[in-house]
């Protein structure tokens, strides 16, 4: 307690200055490292070279607050929703962190108006806000910690912006979530629609196999592609998201096309110089 009030009394001389004034208004408290605010907020298109050479922009934050969000979020849905099941939490969680979802909370609290970028980028249609809030997220929570996280994200944005009953009802475009996922993390997801047929009842069924560096994760079925794909990526995406050893298996490949490009890329130079 006595801390807090210290960093508070220290910081008082600043808060009438920008732009500890405009997080403020954001985060409904004062920052202490104003800095990692503001590199939550730099879009790598603006990215800052540093004296030693390395880049800065709000990527790092951003793996952070992803994470830390993911982990706030489980733990409001587990609290709000006390005798629901783990699938329909699961769903719960997905809904709130949705890019979209994201998108459109950074907007309602105007982050749009702080983050920094290039004036290309910003006439695009991308996920920059989202990100920037789950970097302002991982911001918060190097700087005041769990709880302070924990209660911007339920005070100001779940329950200033979210009604969480309207959320339950809503659809989780699980296809879509995958393939953000895959984009995000540079691994590729390629949705096959291995059958079709007509039932006993004369209706035309779909079946999708969705497969991740050729390894079969999950498999749906429906009356039509659309949810055929919807139900094959949200086995896939509860596989991402709880299945280790899937994981691992995932990030092993990952390492080794890598591994395999930068070969290819050695070879080629070799070749070039060889001719010259």
């Amino acid at each position: 307690m006595l801390k807090k009030l210290y960093r508070t009394v220290r910081l008082f001389p600043q808060k009438r200055k920008e732009p500890y004034i405009s997080f403020y208004k954001i985060l409904n408290f004062y920052p202490y490292n104003i800095t990692l605010y503001e590199q939550a907020l730099l879009h790598k298109s603006s990215s800052i070279k540093m004296k030693d050479g390395r880049w800065i922009n709000n990527e790092r934050l951003e793996f952070l607050g992803d994470a830390i969000l993911d982990a706030i979020v489980a733990d409001i849905v587990f609290k709000e929703f006390e005798y629901k099941k783990e699938g329909f939490l699961t769903n719960m969680r997905s809904k709130i962190v949705q890019r979209e979802t994201l998108n459109k909370l950074a907007l309602d609290l105007g982050l749009d108006r702080l983050i920094k970028s290039s004036a290309k980028t910003a006439n695009h249609k991308t996920h920059m806000y989202g990100n920037a809030l789950e970097a302002l997220i991982g911001a918060i929570y190097l700087d005041q910690g769990y709880r302070v996280a924990k209660r911007f994200v339920h005070e100001r944005l779940i329950q200033a912006y979210l009604n969480i009953e309207s959320v339950a009802q809503q659809e989780v475009n699980f296809k879509s979530r995958l393939i953000e996922w895959g984009q995000k993390h540079k691994i590729p997801v390629e949705f096959r629609l291995i059958e079709s047929f007509v039932d006993d009842n004369n209706n035309p069924v779909f079946v999708t196999t969705i497969y991740i560096y050729d390894i079969e994760c999950g498999t749906g079925k429906g009356f039509s592609k659309k949810e055929s794909q919807q139900k094959a990526a949200e086995a896939t995406y509860q596989k991402v998201n709880f299945d280790k050893d899937f994981m691992k298996e995932i990030l092993i490949l990952k390492e080794k096309e890598l591994q395999l490009r930068e070969d290819n890329q050695e070879e080629n130079i070799t070749d070039s110089e060889a001719k010259e």
